[in-house]
């Protein structure tokens, strides 16, 4: 069995408020991440809590936000808050 299952499941949660100023941020402090997010995603629904989850990247640690649904994919959207990475959950 695969030692990588506890990757699927989520860090923690966050409010709406939470997530949102998080991506704000994360956008502000990547230069064209902006531009990435929009053409890669669509808006998120009005959902109350979101679910967060530890970056992907070896050696990152940060913590990745949803910003959007995949366009191309039926999946959230989300951006590394320490690396600018962006993903499919």
């Amino acid at each position: 069995m695969s030692s990588n299952i506890g990757q699927n499941y989520p860090y923690a949660s966050e409010t709406e408020a939470e997530r949102a100023a998080a991506v704000e941020a994360i956008l502000a402090a990547h230069e064209r991440l902006a531009d990435a997010v929009a053409a890669e995603s669509t808006p998120l629904d009005a959902e109350e809590r979101w679910w967060t989850w530890r970056c992907r990247r070896k050696g990152c640690g940060g913590i990745v936000h949803a910003a959007g649904y995949a366009r191309d994919n039926r999946a959230v959207y989300v951006v590394c808050d320490r690396c600018g990475s962006t993903s499919l959950r």
